[in-house]
C-alpha cells in the first residue's frame, strides 16, 4: 500500500469535483475548490474520520468494498479506479462480464434525477448506487454481502423483502425476476457469479426452481410496482429501465403517473428523506456516520 501516493491521489480527485457534479447541495461559499471531505465520505458510505485518515496517509488498508465505494463517490474512470486499487495494495478488478464499476455518465444521469427515486443495478439485480429518494422509498440496498447483494436472491429467500409489496403482486414479481435472470444468463452463460446465484436459488427456493424450469426469457424494461411504505402507505409507481450498451448495468427510475396520489406521496418522501439523510452540519451525527463498511 502506497499511503502517501494514495492520499495525494484522493485529495486531487476530490478537488476536481464540484457539488453539482455529484448531486450535493452547494451550500455556502467554499474557500477551496472541490468537495469537502465529509461529502466524499457520505457519498461513499463511510465515516468522515476514516476518510480523513486516508487523505492524511495514516489510514489502514481499505477493503475492496471500500475502494469500490470510493471510486464511485469520486466519479473515477475505469483506468483511475484501477490505479486507486493498485495504490491501496490490491489487484485491480477484472474488466470482463460482471464488472461493477459504474461509469461517470451513468452516475451523472442518476444525480440528475433528484426528485425521483432512481438507482443503478447490475444485470444480476445488485444495487451499485442509489439516490436519496431511492433511499427514502426502498431503504439502503447496497449494504448486503455475498449472494444477498442480489435483490433477486433476497426476493426468494427473505420474507422481509416480500413484505414491502402487496401479496397479490408477488406472483407477477417472481415471474419477472426469474425471466430477467434467465435472459442475463443467456448473455453470460459462463459467468461464475450468475451460475452460483442460480444454483443457490434452485436449492433454496422451490418457487424459484419451478419457475426456472419453465425456461421463460423476458428482459425487464418497464413495469408498474406497488410498494407498501411505512410512512406514506401504498404507493404505485411506474418502473422504467435504461440499460447500458453492454446490457450489464441499468439505470432504474420510479415515477408517478401525472395527477395520481403517488405525486404527493413522493413529495412527502422527499421531505422525510431530507430530514433523515441530510443532518445539520452542527449536528454531531453528521460527522459520525456508521463504520459498517470499514475493514476489520
Amino acid at each position: 500500500m502506497e499511503r502517501n501516493e494514495l492520499a495525494d491521489f484522493l485529495r486531487r480527485r476530490r478537488a476536481l469535483l464540484q457539488p453539482e457534479n455529484v448531486g450535493v447541495p452547494a451550500g455556502g461559499r467554499r474557500r477551496t475548490p472541490g468537495l469537502r471531505r465529509f461529502e466524499v465520505a457520505q457519498l461513499a458510505g463511510m465515516s468522515p474520520d476514516y476518510y480523513a485518515r486516508l487523505e492524511q496517509g495514516r489510514g489502514p488498508q481499505p477493503s475492496l468494498t471500500m475502494l469500490t465505494a470510493l471510486a464511485r463517490a469520486l466519479r473515477l474512470t475505469i483506468d483511475e479506479r484501477d490505479h486507486l486499487f493498485r495504490l491501496a495494495g490490491h489487484h485491480a478488478p477484472p474488466r470482463i462480464g460482471g464488472d461493477e464499476h459504474v461509469s461517470r455518465g451513468l452516475l451523472r444521469l442518476l444525480d440528475g434525477l433528484p426528485g425521483l427515486p432512481a438507482l443503478i443495478a447490475s444485470d444480476l439485480n445488485i444495487v451499485l448506487a442509489q439516490n436519496p429518494m431511492a433511499d427514502a422509498l426502498l431503504g439502503e440496498q447496497a449494504h448486503f454481502h455475498g449472494l444477498a447483494r442480489s435483490c433477486t436472491y433476497r426476493w426468494f429467500t427473505d420474507p422481509e423483502m416480500r413484505g414491502r409489496y402487496p401479496a397479490e403482486d408477488h406472483e407477477h414479481e417472481s415471474r419477472a425476476q426469474v425471466d430477467d435472470l434467465r435472459a442475463t444468463l443467456a448473455v453470460r452463460p459462463a459467468d461464475p457469479m450468475a451460475g452460483k446465484l442460480v444454483g443457490a436459488l434452485r436449492a433454496e427456493s422451490a418457487e424459484f426452481a419451478e419457475l426456472w424450469g419453465r425456461h421463460d426469457v423476458v428482459v425487464r424494461r418497464s413495469d408498474r410496482k406497488r410498494i407498501l411504505h411505512p410512512a406514506v402507505g401504498l404507493i404505485e409507481l411506474d418502473f422504467d429501465i435504461l440499460a447500458t450498451a453492454r446490457q450489464d448495468q441499468r439505470l432504474i427510475v420510479y415515477s408517478p403517473a401525472p395527477g395520481s396520489a403517488a405525486v404527493s406521496q413522493l413529495e412527502l418522501l422527499a421531505v422525510l428523506g431530507q430530514e433523515r439523510f441530510t443532518p445539520s452540519r452542527t449536528d454531531p451525527r453528521s460527522e459520525a456516520r456508521t463504520d459498517r463498511h470499514l475493514p476489520d
